[in-house]
């Protein structure tokens, strides 16, 4: 990932990621959860806890490291990182046991809502010069029968050649590579963007300290992020990530499938070409 003096921190990034899911969470109402299902997943989670504790025999000069972590976490705004890294594709796994259609993947913490809706052949908003190797990315939605479905919306978002978020890089125009592309009457669309690239997550917060005490990694590799919805059916939130991609079998956020991978073919022009058909069950 190029560096810049514009590269955005973990803690506005974080900030930018909590602001966003808070304005998310504003437009569901409260579903309501009983008491004894909290009382059972977090009985759950802490035993899961002591359990390391005990088994690991964690230190208090431990606990209180882990402890001055946490604090640090919630100042700098990064649980939605932490959690969407960490955490989300369980999550998703578990809700994919009763999805039928598409395979799923997790939103991450890069989602913006409300973005423009664009005919289904669009060009993603981009700046004049925008830098990548170009990309058409096309196909069909249907559903379980193999019936079209036509107005499914595609909300699609990715980062930028140098692995970049717009709404999270301050060197960036507010729905650069952002769009809500509308399939036509047979459920077809065709989108021109551009080839993201890898992105480490950022590693100048809590997270990033974590990240180096435990030697991991923190790369993801690239992908394109989309949330595919139609009147009557069941949503799905995925990502398409690119065949012969840096970090695709070990990805930081454990995110892959080997039904989401995509095969561009080269052009003549030097540009890619990709296809790829969802599939919607009814809700």
């Amino acid at each position: 990932m190029t560096v810049t003096d514009q590269s955005p921190s973990a803690k506005g990034s974080g900030a930018s990621a909590t602001e966003a899911f808070r304005a998310s969470r504003s437009r569901h109402a409260d579903t309501g959860v009983s008491s004894e299902r909290v009382s059972t997943v977090v009985q759950a989670v802490l035993d899961g806890v002591h359990a390391a504790i005990r088994d690991h025999k964690v230190s208090y000069d431990e606990f209180q490291a882990a402890k001055q972590w946490l604090i640090e976490v919630g100042e700098g705004g990064e649980w939605p990182l932490f959690l969407d890294v960490f955490v989300e594709h369980t999550v998703e796994e578990v809700a994919a046991e009763s999805q039928h259609g598409t395979k799923g993947s997790i939103l991450g913490p890069y989602y913006l809502p409300d973005q423009p809706k664009l005919p289904s052949v669009a060009r993603l908003p981009m700046r004049p010069d925008e830098p990548g190797t170009p990309l058409v990315f096309t196909g069909q939605v249907r559903d379980l029968d193999g019936n079209p479905v036509a107005g499914a919306e595609l909300d699609i978002w990715h980062a930028d050649n140098d692995g970049y978020y717009s709404g999270f890089a301050p060197h960036l125009p507010d729905g650069n590579l952002r769009g809500v592309v509308v399939t036509d009457g047979e459920g077809r669309f065709e989108i021109s963007t551009v080839q993201p690239a890898p992105y480490q997550i950022p590693t100048d917060g809590p997270t990033g300290k974590l990240i180096t005490a435990a030697g991991w990694h923190p790369w993801r590799p690239a992908h394109l992020h989309l949330i595919v919805r139609a009147s009557g059916h069941r949503p799905i939130t995925t990502q398409l990530y690119f065949q012969g991609g840096e970090w695709l079998d070990s990805d930081v956020a454990k995110a892959t499938k080997p039904e989401l991978v995509l095969d561009p073919r080269e052009q003549p022009d030097g540009s890619l070409r990709s296809e790829y058909d969802f599939v919607l069950e009814r809700a």
